[in-house]
């Protein structure tokens, strides 16, 4: 069996972050996302491992190599444009042959891992197999009915007027059937090859294609939102560990993951929350659900339930929360006097300012 992982895609919900880095790099609890469904693929014993990729090809390539981080052997497959799910499988045809795969989006999280579907896929072996949760509102995602002993009998892509609200996971297990389905299919309006309309294919072809609905803890990492829920989720499993130094004056409370050459004066920490390596924080305070990446400085500030990439630094800006800050981001407080605001703000930024 092998498996197909996405990673291209220009995540435009993430922007600006992801206009200088690929959405699937981006850290919860300071690991990319996209580690962790590798993680979870080579936890289900399976080594061989296509990675679809895009306009950020030779950051992924930086990120995983050659896969042998992760006990898999990777090959990268570029996607001009992003076509859909259906055409990333349709220009994979050499490297799946005949196989078995399990396609993963390498920007959702599932907690738990793949392993048990993995193996329910290769004892029953359906043509297709797919994962199901209850979500508030599926018009955002593709979407199944079942009929009353449970089969699938319709899939739809984001539709207007849902027929249910269980929403498809972004993993999926395949046999070969699905190659014909997806030569048989057209774009949709948005003109992409939809991996529903295949799977409905498939469907309509008398194929058997299985579910299962979960009730563990899944996400799509695609926007600030959800990907900072990700980050504490993970944080809960956390354990206490300290690599750096902390000194005397400073207060630890509850699970705190302190990386190696971070230094920790004068503050209180209250976890769950990782300090990544090299970084300083000196008279502050980080509060639960906040993760702080690898060379980073807080200095006389306070902030939680937030992700901070590598290199940034606040400074005296008082309490920050809820944030996600990207790569070698300054942030220190606005003048005083005149009362405006100054701003340098990169495309499709979102920035809240109190009267």
């Amino acid at each position: 069996m092998k498996a197909l992982v996405l990673s291209g895609g220009a995540g435009t919900r993430l922007r600006p972050i992801t206009h200088t880095s690929a959405k699937q790099l981006v850290p919860v609890a300071n690991k990319p996302v996209l580690f962790y469904g590798l993680e979870s693929i080579a936890a289900a014993g399976i080594t061989e491992v296509g990675i679809i990729v895009g306009d950020t090809v030779e950051e992924i390539k930086a990120a995983v190599g050659d896969g042998s981080r992760f006990g898999i052997d990777v090959t990268y497959i570029h996607q001009d444009q992003p076509l859909g799910l259906a055409h990333a499988v349709l220009i994979s045809r050499d490297f799946l042959g005949d196989d078995d795969f399990v396609m993963y989006l390498g920007d959702n999280f599932i907690v738990g891992g793949i392993t048990d579907l993995v193996r329910e896929f290769r004892t029953s072996r359906p043509e297709a197999q797919i994962m199901l949760t209850k979500v508030p509102d599926p018009r955002s995602f593709g979407v199944a009915e079942l009929d009353g002993e449970g089969r699938v009998v319709r899939l739809e892509e984001k539709p207007e007027q849902p027929r249910s609200d269980l929403a498809l996971v972004g993993v999926y297990l395949f046999t070969p059937s699905i190659h014909e389905a997806v030569r048989s299919i057209k774009p949709s309006a948005r003109g992409e090859l939809e991996i529903t309309h295949a799977l409905q294919w498939l469907i309509d072809e008398r194929r058997e294609v299985s579910s299962t609905t979960i009730s563990g803890y899944w996400k799509d990492t695609g926007n600030v939102v959800d990907m900072l829920e990700v980050n504490r989720s993970v944080l809960e499993l956390l354990e206490p560990v300290c690599e750096g130094s902390v000194a005397d004056d400073t207060e630890i409370i509850g699970r705190v993951h302190i990386g190696e050459g971070a230094t920790v004066r004068g503050s209180r920490i209250v976890g769950p929350a990782i300090i990544g390596p090299r970084t300083t924080v000196e008279n502050s305070y980080i509060g639960p659900s906040t993760s702080i990446a690898e060379n980073c400085r807080i200095t006389d500030s306070e902030i939680e339930y937030s992700i901070v990439l590598c290199g940034s630094s606040l400074d005296g800006v008082g309490r920050v929360e809820s944030s996600l800050i990207g790569r070698d981001v300054e942030i220190t407080p606005a003048p005083n006097t005149p009362a405006a605001h100054r701003l340098v703000l990169g495309d499709h930024s979102k920035v809240q300012i109190s009267a």
